[in-house]
């Protein structure tokens, strides 16, 4: 049982699996993934994490610190016992392995990294995107990261583009198409409260949950 949330930049993503999360009592799995690599790893988070998801950094700290804690998934190092440059499509079957991971133990909620693609198999799975008007992710961004408007608008639309290119490359699957998905659901008109009771709801509804919920709420 696992609960996937794609997601356009500042439509409030990490904030909703958060709540989503503590309303069915799993665990959320979002930047936490790279943090519990780094920790399996041996290495500080610091050295691993990166705030915003821009897919060639995040999988290369990725990279790197599963070439220290699974270098079966690596060609031999070279001499020195450095890792050799990888090409992106080596990091993507990487991330593939770490979502697989994170999967197979279920109860969870897992924000991004292609997850809809990689688990469309998995019965088990409810495959959410959130999305929101663009002014409204603006001003998000903007007040998150302590920009002005301009500079958000346009981390927002690399973000969103990056993402698009990530799943169109390797997946070949419109990242904007909503038949990818379970739902599709707008923050921006429903508000993140009833974003979540709506996933909330649906996961209730197949039985994942023996917990009675208003508003995302434990009740």
């Amino acid at each position: 049982m696992i609960v996937t949330l794609s997601r356009q930049y500042g439509a409030g993503g990490s904030e909703v699996a958060r709540r989503v999360a503590a309303a069915l009592d799993w665990r959320v799995v979002d930047n936490e993934m790279v943090e519990q690599v780094a920790a399996r790893a041996g290495l500080p988070w610091a050295d691993v994490a990166e705030r915003e998801e821009r897919v060639p950094s995040f999988a290369e700290r990725l990279a790197r610190t599963l070439a220290a804690s699974a270098p079966e998934l690596f060609a031999a190092r070279v001499p020195g016992g450095t890792v050799p440059k990888l090409q992106e499509t080596d990091l993507v079957r990487i991330t593939e392995t770490v979502v697989a991971e994170v999967a197979a133990k279920g109860r969870v909620v897992l924000v991004g990294r292609a997850a809809p693609a990689v688990l469309a198999r998995d019965r088990d799975s409810l495959h959410v995107q959130l999305v929101a008007p663009r002014p409204y992710r603006i001003k998000a961004a903007a007040e998150r990261l302590g920009v002005d408007p301009a500079n958000a608008a346009g981390i927002v639309d690399e973000t969103d583009s990056m993402r698009a290119r990530y799943l169109r490359q390797y997946y070949r699957r419109d990242w904007y198409d909503p038949v990818n998905y379970h739902m599709v659901l707008n923050s921006g008109l429903l508000g993140l409260d009833g974003v979540t009771e709506v996933i909330v709801g649906e996961a209730c509804r197949r039985g994942w949950s023996d917990h009675k919920h208003v508003s995302g709420k434990k009740t």
